[in-house]
C-alpha cells in the first residue's frame, strides 16, 4: 500500500499531519483515512513511529485523541479557549508515552519508541501539538479556508496571510475553480 496515495503528508507539523486522516471535515462527505488498524499502522510507519499489532481498541483510541488534537487546535485557530476536557486529554497523553528523541550518526534526529506502543506514539504527536500550539502567539495556527478542508496549519509567511493547509491540494482547488469560473 503506498501511503502517498493513502495519506495526505504534505504538512510539516506532525500532529497536524495527523489530523488529516480524516479529510474534508468540514464538507458534506469527509473521508476517514484509518479505516482499520493496519492503516493506523501504516500512518505511523511513514511519520517515524513504528508501531505494530494494533487493533481495533487501538484505533479508536488514536481516532478519539486525534479528534482532541483538532478541536485544541482549532480552538486555538479562532481565538476560543478549549475545552479544559480536551486540554487535560492533551497533556495526559503527552505524559504517557516513554518515547524519547535520539540523534543517529549521521546527525539526524528521530523517535525512539521504548516498546514500539501506541502510547509512546501518542505521546509523541501530543508533545508536537503542545510545543506548535504553545507557541501560537508567535507563529499563528489556522484553519484552511479551502472548501470543506478545515485543516490545520502554521502559517509562517511573511505576511501571516496564508489561506490554505496546502497548495498543492486545498489551493490548487481554488485556483482551478477560479479559472473554470472565467
Amino acid at each position: 500500500m503506498d501511503a502517498t496515495k493513502v495519506f495526505r503528508l504534505e504538512n510539516d507539523v506532525l500532529a497536524f499531519r495527523f489530523t488529516a486522516t480524516l479529510s474534508d471535515r468540514a464538507g458534506e462527505s469527509p473521508r476517514e483515512r484509518l479505516v482499520d488498524p493496519a492503516h493506523l499502522e501504516l500512518w505511523f510507519r511513514v511519520a517515524g513511529l513504528d508501531v505494530v499489532g494494533l487493533d481495533a481498541a487501538d484505533l479508536r483510541s488514536a481516532v478519539d485523541f486525534r479528534e482532541v488534537v483538532h478541536r485544541v487546535g482549532s480552538a486555538f485557530a479562532t481565538g476560543l479557549t478549549p475545552a479544559v476536557t480536551d486540554l487535560a486529554a492533551l497533556n495526559r497523553v503527552a505524559a504517557g508515552g516513554r518515547a524519547t528523541l535520539v540523534l543517529d550518526e549521521k546527525g539526524c534526529a528521530a523517535w525512539s519508541l521504548e516498546n514500539s506502543s501506541l502510547a509512546d506514539a501518542l505521546s509523541v504527536i501530543a508533545q508536537d501539538a503542545i510545543r506548535v500550539l504553545g507557541a501560537c502567539d508567535t507563529v499563528p495556527v489556522r484553519l484552511c479556508e479551502g472548501p470543506g478542508c478545515a485543516g490545520l496549519f502554521v502559517d509562517g509567511s511573511r505576511g501571516r496571510n496564508r489561506r490554505w493547509c496546502s497548495m498543492n491540494t486545498c489551493g490548487n482547488r481554488i485556483k482551478k475553480a477560479r479559472l473554470a469560473a472565467k
